[in-house]
């Protein structure tokens, strides 16, 4: 899946989120921050009958994000975070805001005034909390993090097209070797492995919900050869293509992860 920003409390359970090259496990102790658009792969760790995975997940709006930022005070030095996805200890303040929010579901005559108060507060505790840097750095639009977002904008509208690595640089502002080393650092991965993740999880998405053949999936994303893409599938999904969608088809619970 390609996972928006967004903020992701677990209730109860564990998760294991992969992120290139990157592992990342968390559970009610942590809360974890996607600043950016990012392919990853993940999966439910901890659960069982009597204690079922919970969790609360909050997509970060853009513009509220800027219009919080503007009242903040400015940055100091050095504080744009690189990376785009990040791990923090749970506050008390978190667990009560998250709490108020899920409690409006049960009560809708009162969610259209408290619910946006409250997600407004929750964005403010994440923005001036550890790690709020790169998100106030991105909703200003004029950080390193923010130019690699227009960067990865561009991927994700044109993930089936060949693409060069000065033209992403271009749309950066930045030289070629600045720009990789900051979208490395932002993603875990290197622009051409982003693209072949969002390649291939629309190709199995494609699998799943069209039931197109891995052939077909794989020509709709880009792919020129079949044995290429299901090479690069494999390697991803540690399965063939054929293999892997018939077990998430047998196992519906999962596929709804995807």
């Amino acid at each position: 899946m390609v996972q928006r920003p967004a903020l992701c409390i677990i209730a109860q359970g564990g998760k294991r989120v992969l992120l290139g090259d990157a592992v990342i496990d968390y559970g009610p102790a942590s809360y974890l921050v996607a600043s950016l658009d990012l392919p990853i792969t993940g999966a439910v760790t901890q659960a069982s009958a009597n204690a079922p995975y919970l969790c609360f997940c909050l997509y970060l709006d853009p513009a509220l994000l800027s219009e919080i930022a503007l009242t903040l005070p400015p940055l100091p030095a050095g504080a744009d975070e690189s990376r785009g996805m990040t791990l923090h200890p749970m506050t008390p303040e978190l667990i009560d805001a998250a709490t108020r929010l899920t409690a409006l579901l049960s009560d809708l005559a009162n969610a259209p005034l408290l619910a946006p108060l409250i997600e407004r507060e929750l964005l403010v505790r994440l923005m001036t909390g550890p790690g709020g840097g790169v998100l106030r750095a991105i909703a200003s639009g004029e950080s390193r993090t923010g130019q690699i977002a227009q960067a990865i904008a561009w991927l994700k509208a044109h993930f089936r097209e060949p693409f060069s690595g000065a033209h992403l640089a271009g749309l950066a502002s930045m030289s070629l070797s600045s720009f990789h080393d900051h979208f490395r650092r932002a993603t875990a991965m290197t622009p051409l492995q982003y693209q072949k993740q969002l390649r291939l999880q629309e190709a199995r998405a494609l699998m799943l919900a069209d039931r197109l053949d891995a052939a077909e999936a794989g020509f709709r994303v880009g792919y020129d050869s079949p044995s290429q893409f299901s090479r690069e599938y494999r390697r991803l999904f540690g399965e063939p293509p054929v293999r892997d969608i018939s077990r998430l088809r047998a196992t519906p619970q999962i596929a709804m992860e995807i």
